[in-house]
């Protein structure tokens, strides 16, 4: 009778894990294991990272491996699709509270030469800062990579004043190739500091790449404006990407319920929040009443309902055939990729390409060509292959 409910046990066991294998619930692991239920038409989807807490932006290293920056304060290293479990020490304090912690990750362009690496963050209140005491603002920051050890590391930059809310930090990090790189800001929370130069919040700032200002930055030199300051009136900008064909500077950030722009960033140029808006208060109340103003600037598209755009490139290269061009743009909220076609600078369609792949917070063309997907919730990163 033992030997028999034994056996009836084990016959169970085995069927249930068999169940769990077909259906992808137990993945071993493995650097290719679906994301379920991940439905594409255009994509074939191959995940080469997993085991992340919390991934928010990835970088390419000249041998192939792949940086990748966790929000909980880690930078991690991808070798050959397999997580290290050792992460790289050396980075400053780092403030893990709300939308805050460790963000954007970059190379320098000219990395194989200087090994500059670029990343932001945010700084938690030192002394003799403005603003509160147990607050913090987003940081840029540069160092070199020794192993597993960030050496040479100089603070380039940090937003003011320190703010005590934890929303909206922005934080991508992008260079135009002209000696500069650029840094977005979000508001904070704090929607009226958007249109106030005498703070970061909700900016985009330009820099030289050791940190120090540009003399022909728009403000500098102007009372009670900031000079690191390009351009303002952002909410929470969390796409930033040069498109070098064309030299323009492209953005998107979250609205409100609504209103998620993207926009086409210039000098002096007032995005507009919370003057101008597309989008209302979470709980249904009017912010404006006025989506123009002279002055202020219109986005080359909107979204609304809101998506929560987090992460975009360009495609550039010829593996995608016709989608060369063309702007991909993550979600955080609807779980899925949208593309944009772009021609003569203005979005001409909009089509969904990938549906149920997770938390979008990354996308990033590599210098192979392809593209990959940073996704939060999953803590994966996606290679995207083209169907045929």
């Amino acid at each position: 009778m033992k030997i028999k409910l034994l056996l009836q046990k084990y016959s169970v066991t085995f069927a249930v894990t068999a169940l769990l294998f077909a259906t992808g619930l137990i993945l071993l692991g493995s650097k290719k294991a679906p994301h379920l239920g991940l439905k594409s038409k255009d994509f074939y989807v191959e995940s080469v990272a997993t085991g992340l807490q919390m991934p928010w932006a990835v970088t390419f290293l000249p041998n192939g491996d792949m940086l990748v920056t966790e929000r909980t304060g880690k930078l991690r290293i991808v070798k050959k699709g397999q997580l290290d479990p050792q992460d790289i020490k050396g980075l400053p304090a780092i403030q893990y509270r709300g939308q805050g912690g460790l963000l954007d990750v970059v190379l320098h362009p000219d990395y194989e030469k200087n090994g500059w690496i670029y990343l932001s963050y945010s700084s938690p209140y030192a002394a003799g800062e403005k603003g509160a005491e147990n607050g913090s603002n987003t940081a840029l920051m540069r160092a070199k990579l020794d192993g597993y050890q960030l050496k040479d590391v100089q603070v380039l930059f940090k937003a003011q004043p320190n703010v005590r809310s934890t929303p909206h930090f922005g934080g991508r990090i992008v260079f135009d190739l002209k000696g500069h790189v650029f840094l977005s800001l979000g508001e904070r929370g704090q929607m009226e500091k958007s249109q106030d130069l005498s703070t970061h919040q909700g900016k985009i700032v330009r820099l030289k790449e050791d940190g120090s200002v540009p003399a022909d930055n728009p403000f500098v030199g102007q009372a009670n404006a900031l000079p690191e300051i390009w351009s303002y009136g952002h909410r929470n900008p969390q796409g930033l990407v040069f498109d070098r064909r064309t030299g323009k500077l492209w953005e998107h950030e979250h609205g409100p319920q609504g209103g998620d722009e993207l926009n086409i960033v210039e000098k002096a140029k007032n995005y507009g929040w919370p003057v101008i808006t597309y989008g209302i208060n979470y709980d249904n109340s009017i912010i404006s009443d006025k989506t123009h103003q002279a002055g202020m600037e219109q986005p080359i598209t909107y979204w609304k309902p809101s998506i929560a755009p987090c992460g975009m490139d360009f495609i550039t290269s010829d593996v995608y055939g016709d989608m060369k061009g063309s702007l991909l743009v993550g979600s955080l909220k609807f779980n899925n990729l949208e593309l944009l076609k772009i021609e003569n600078n203005q979005v001409v369609s909009k089509s969904i390409v990938a549906e149920k792949i997770g938390r979008v917070r990354d996308i990033r063309q590599a210098p192979d060509g392809y593209l990959y997907v940073v996704v939060e919730d999953s803590g994966q990163i996606f290679k995207l292959l083209p169907k045929k």
